[in-house]
């Protein structure tokens, strides 16, 4: 059956949360981009930075990545020297991915870059509003999927 009225995208919810996304990921990158980052490899070297040492499964889940990306992630930052990936003394099948000194130095080079973007989203945006935001976002439900308890 042919549709005979307009879709209207910009009434869909996933349609508005992509186009959010990726706008404010490009904020983000900005931001970054004069030490050569973009936002989704400094939150990985940033989740390595608070483990100290993940399970590649483990850090995917904990950024919501797919395996795959976030193995492909992982193998970029292990050629640039960022971290490094050694089989997990208990588990032979799974790889422990930790940063190096190089990538924690440039995670801490990054990190006022990321605290300023942070600081100027909130000043753009009212800091009240992106508190509301987040905490909406958190606690968003799709289907019988809920969001996952762990604290942003």
């Amino acid at each position: 059956m042919p549709v005979t009225r307009p879709l209207g995208i910009n009434q869909c919810n996933c349609f508005a949360m992509r186009k959010a996304n990726r706008q404010i990921s490009r904020f983000y990158d900005a931001h970054l981009e004069p030490i050569g980052l973009r936002i989704t490899q400094f939150l990985t070297l940033s989740a390595l930075n608070e483990l100290g040492n993940a399970a590649v499964n483990a850090l995917a889940e904990q950024l919501d990545i797919e395996r795959t990306a976030m193995g492909k992630m992982v193998g970029f930052l292990e050629r640039d020297g960022l971290v490094k990936v050694r089989p997990s003394p208990t588990d032979g099948r799974s790889r422990l991915v930790e940063l190096t000194d190089a990538g924690r130095r440039l995670h801490d080079k990054a990190a006022p870059l990321w605290q300023r973007a942070q600081r100027e989203f909130e000043q753009l945006n009212g800091a009240k509003n992106v508190a509301v935001l987040r905490g909406a976002l958190h606690d968003m439900v799709v289907g019988d999927i809920r969001p996952s308890s762990s604290e942003d």
